[in-house]
């Protein structure tokens, strides 16, 4: 068995019906349906007759990554799809052969049938190499460094199994050395932040935050807080609206709804107009779908939205917070093709 990466799309365009419908897709809505096609070569000689200009190392690309997904990956392998909505990824086992559909929405033509062992796995849980696989700049590749299947699998159990690996700029990808400079940047950062900034000190992170945009705040000590960790006005004394309870988890589990329930609760006690529920592990799909529903009331903050808050900020925060989180931005050229 094979461990696949198979993206929705350059901006997840597809990746919540590939959820809602226990697939895995692909675009080149262009290339029509491959199922009689056997071999890689079939598929080449379509391609170039469909883009007869395109240069020869685009075809070998593309075609590679449109053989794998027809004819390379194969019943019970394990498919992860990273997740472009949320710092989450995916994964499935595959259940069914290469498939061509013209009956679903969001241009979904090549299709594979999956069952979802996981959708809301944080980032977090992998480990770097692991995560830079993930972060190939490939709508499909196979990934089986340092015993990648193994240690996926541990993840789904819910361990986690060191690489004990050194990783380099050459050896991190078995079908692609392209990264995606950004995504790796960001997988460093968060990890770097759930050593450095675990249980009470991430709430004294999402504080520094909040001063930053304006807010006076009091951070619970630690130890029980009667489900606030922090409690945020605006004003000189903090008494002008909106007026904020901040529960603070730093889990590497997402969260479910009674996290969020209790937050509302919360809100009733302290006669706050508004909350903000932070959670490192991210949030179960129905904690989101919840959320709709009290979207004016309560804020939801993964880890993702974290970084956000953290690099718009960073140049506001102390010189001792400064300290504990470097931080530099930099500019750097990224190639896709």
């Amino acid at each position: 068995m094979a461990v696949w990466l198979v993206r929705a799309g350059k901006y997840g365009d597809a990746e919540q019906t590939a959820i809602d419908k226990n697939i895995v897709t692909i675009g080149w809505n262009e290339i029509p349906d491959l199922s009689s096609f056997k071999d890689r070569k079939s598929i080449s000689d379509l391609y170039r007759e469909l883009n007869p200009d395109a240069p020869a190392g685009k075809i070998a690309n593309h075609v590679g990554q449109l053989w794998a997904f027809r004819g390379r990956i194969e019943k019970d392998d394990l498919v992860v799809l990273p997740l472009k909505s949320r710092p989450a990824i995916a994964i499935g086992k595959v259940v069914g052969p290469y498939e061509y559909t013209a009956e679903m929405r969001d241009g979904i033509r090549h299709i594979r049938k999956v069952e979802w062992l996981r959708s809301d796995l944080p980032r977090t849980a992998f480990d770097q190499d692991i995560l830079y696989s993930f972060g190939a700049f490939m709508t499909v590749c196979r990934i089986e460094r340092n015993k990648a299947e193994e240690r996926i699998r541990a993840v789904l159990s819910g361990k986690k199994t060191p690489a004990n690996i050194q990783v380099n700029g050459e050896d991190v990808e078995d079908e692609s050395l392209v990264l995606d400079i950004e995504q790796a940047a960001s997988d460093q950062i968060l990890e770097y932040i759930q050593q450095k900034f675990s249980g009470h000190n991430l709430a004294v992170l999402v504080d520094a935050i909040l001063k930053s945009e304006g807010y006076l705040t009091r951070v619970s000590p630690p130890g029980p807080d009667g489900g606030v960790d922090i409690l945020a006005g605006t004003g000189p004394m903090g008494f002008g609206q909106p007026r904020l309870c901040v529960q603070v988890k730093s889990s590497a589990s997402p969260a479910d709804v009674t996290t969020l329930r209790g937050l509302q609760g919360v809100l009733q006690n302290f006669h706050a107009e508004q909350g903000l529920l932070v959670c490192w592990g991210g949030f179960k799909s129905s904690v989101i779908q919840e959320a709709r529903q009290n979207f004016f009331t309560i804020r939801l903050w993964d880890s993702g939205d974290l970084l956000a808050m953290i690099l718009k900020n960073h140049d506001k925060f102390s010189d001792e917070l400064k300290a504990e989180l470097p931080l530099k931005r930099v500019w750097a050229l990224v190639l896709e093709e």
